[in-house]
């Protein structure tokens, strides 16, 4: 998978994956430790770093995770980031089924 990301598109990507997170209204500490992994492998600095740790606190806001904004040679890293989160705890809650179905589609 390509991670050819520009600092606001790895963001973007980020407070995707941390809304897929709280979709279901906990993070679980699978999904938690799925996004410090990628924040890990994406290099991440300080302040990016602390701006992913508030969202597995409190959710992205919803200006921050608009689907259109997602560039188009992204959207299916998008998509497959957000399925390996959803499925990183073993088990797909409905919330996060709806949402996954919900995003692959303002996507498509």
């Amino acid at each position: 998978m390509e991670w050819n990301l520009s600092r606001q598109d790895t963001m973007r990507l980020l407070a995707f994956v941390c809304s897929f997170a709280w979709a279901d209204h906990h993070i679980q500490q699978e999904e938690r430790s799925f996004v410090e992994d990628l924040v890990d492998r994406l290099g991440l600095d300080d302040e990016d770093r602390e701006q992913v740790a508030q969202w597995l606190k409190l959710p992205p806001r919803p200006e921050e995770i608009d689907p259109q904004l997602v560039p188009l040679e992204h959207r299916e890293l998008f998509i497959a980031v957000a399925k390996k989160l959803v499925s990183a705890d073993g088990y797909v809650a409905e919330g996060e089924a709806d949402t996954l179905a919900l995003f692959q589609e303002l996507l498509a």
